[in-house]
């Protein structure tokens, strides 16, 4: 029996699964089924107490909220899965809730003190399961805009996805959103159509003067349904959804979907896949962090600065596209291991050419630090403070800019960065240049361990056989260059889909915008903009 007086050390400690289970027992008189293996708790709870159980774990333990999966079950009812994490000493939370189909009404947690976190989630499966999360105050019109028509919610059973649906008629008297009611007030709307390469977003920005009052965001111009698309594929056809909604982040979502099909047929890749995982994973990293760099020196109209940072970027495109034969890694992982292995003289060639860009990133980030005009840009500009970056359950480097540490490669570590000695960087200023110091470093530290995994390469097979299907269920999480990823898949005794959710770090991160865009002026938005650099196309999955 675990005292009651022993609750905040097992919060901080959390040295056994069974102490937690025990912990439940004495305080909600809730049994949690734990898996040792996996380091997960289990919890069934009752409607009227998700609140209650969900705000102890977010106050009391400092978990923070991962995702919502829900799925209608074949006997007509409702399974929801609140996902929770903290860190490499706690065991994953899982909060389930089972309702009849005629129910569709389940407690809001977005009045919590971390509720912020839990804001989109909820609106996502409003929308698209019709589920209704009362006391939360901004249902509605979310990834489904005003055109969808009323009541139709895409991912239950009964929506036919090769059923063409008429658009709804516009409502000649809409208006925008607006919050703000002062004298001299304006709303100025950016997007949802921008120059370049980016991905359809609209921000409408209420402003008094040159002040950004309110931020409001709207994505989902561009929505793909791929949850949808995935059910009854295969698990090898689904992979192609996983690693191309997002082709930026692809070999990290493609990691993340083979590593819940591996978790699911209980089968280990061999360690120099393990290795080659890494790798890629960092190549990745590497490549995103050069590219994020590049936008923040563009947003600044650095014209010097942004070419060099360009030319980074395209050098490691070209590499990547040289070892795996893709430049943007796709179909490079596969689940059992790796679809590509690495000659010795690939080995030699990637070790060069990634210290290379390291050693050119170094140098940039040392002629920017004395650039007083870029300086002025980014300084005290776009604030989130850790505070908020907690209760919005921020990940990635914005979240570490702002204070907060969690890393998925270090808390519950993958392919082989269990093997690895390395320091997640963290900045506390929460501003845009600790966004920017905190992509350099993050940039050294993947090629370090790439250079790290490809001097002690495992020998040996890079990739198992064929995989035998079978039914089973598996979270996966991995660390993305934009931040904690979890992919959520059930699969049938064949191997095909039953459900397949994905919580992508944009989704999360995108969602607190308007904290570092608000107060400042609005000739900061474009750059506070490009220091988030989120996917837009990560949102429309």
């Amino acid at each position: 029996m675990v005292p009651m007086a022993r609750l905040d050390q097992l919060g901080s400690d959390a040295t056994a699964l069974a102490g937690f289970a025990e912990l439940f027992r004495q305080r909600w008189n809730r049994e949690a089924i734990c898996n040792e293996t996996v380091r997960l708790c289990r919890v069934h709870c009752q409607p009227d107490q998700i609140i209650g159980i969900a705000g102890w774990l977010m106050q009391n333990f400092d978990y923070a909220f991962a995702t919502l999966a829900v799925e209608e079950m074949p006997d007509a009812g409702w399974a929801l899965t609140y996902v929770f994490y903290k860190d490499d000493r706690a065991p994953w939370i899982h909060l389930e809730l089972t309702l009849d189909k005629s129910i569709s009404v389940v407690p809001s947690l977005v009045g919590l003190p971390h509720g912020p976190s839990v804001d989109w989630h909820e609106r996502e499966v409003e929308d698209l399961f019709g589920l209704h999360f009362e006391g939360h105050p901004r249902l509605g019109e979310f990834v489904l805009h005003e055109d969808w028509p009323e009541g139709t919610n895409p991912l239950c059973h009964d929506f036919d996805a090769h059923r063409h649906y008429e658009k709804r008629a516009a409502n000649a008297k809409w208006e925008a959103p607006t919050i703000v009611a002062a004298p001299g007030v304006f709303a100025m709307p950016v997007g949802p159509v921008f120059a370049d390469f980016a991905e359809s977003a609209h921000f409408l920005l209420e402003t008094v003067g040159e002040d950004v009052i309110r931020t409001i965001p709207r994505f989902f111009y561009k929505y793909r349904g791929v949850e949808k698309i995935a059910e009854g594929q295969p698990f090898d056809r689904a992979l192609l959804l996983a690693e191309r909604f997002s082709g930026t982040a692809a070999f990290a979502h493609g990691l993340a979907f083979c590593q819940a099909v591996e978790n699911i047929a209980g089968i280990m890749p061999p360690p120099r896949a393990l290795a080659l995982r890494t790798v890629f994973a960092e190549l990745e990293r590497l490549r995103s962090h050069a590219a994020a760099i590049t936008g923040i020196c563009n947003s600044t109209a650095l014209a010097v600065a942004t070419s060099q940072a360009a030319l980074i970027e395209e050098k490691l495109l070209r590499l990547s596209c040289e070892v795996t034969g893709h430049r943007y890694l796709f179909g490079t992982v596969a689940p059992g291991g790796v679809v590509c292995d690495l000659s010795e003289v690939v080995v030699r060639h990637l070790t060069s050419e990634v210290g290379l860009a390291a050693q050119q990133l170094r140098d940039l980030l040392q002629m920017l630090r004395y650039s007083s005009s870029f300086l002025d840009r980014l300084e005290e500009v776009g604030i989130v403070s850790e505070e908020e970056a907690r209760a919005y359950g921020l990940v990635g480097p914005i979240g570490r800019a702002s204070g907060v540490a969690r890393d998925i490669r270090k808390l519950f570590p993958y392919a082989a960065y269990g093997s690895l000695d390395f320091t997640v960087p963290i900045e506390h200023e929460g501003d845009g240049y600790a966004r920017l110091r905190i992509l350099f470093a993050e940039a050294q530290q993947s090629a370090s361990i790439i250079n790290s995994s490809l001097s002690g390469l495992p020998e040996g097979q890079s990739r198992l056989g064929d995989i035998q299907p079978r039914s089973g269920v598996a979270l996966s999480a991995v660390e993305s260059p934009l931040g904690a990823a979890f992919h959520w898949l059930r699969l049938d005794a064949d191997g095909r889909v039953v459900r397949y959710h994905i919580a992508p770090p944009s989704f999360a991160n995108w969602h607190a915008l308007h904290l570092a865009a608000e107060n400042f002026a609005f000739q900061d938005f474009p750059i506070i903009l490009a220091s988030f650099a989120l996917s837009n196309a990560e949102c429309d999955r």
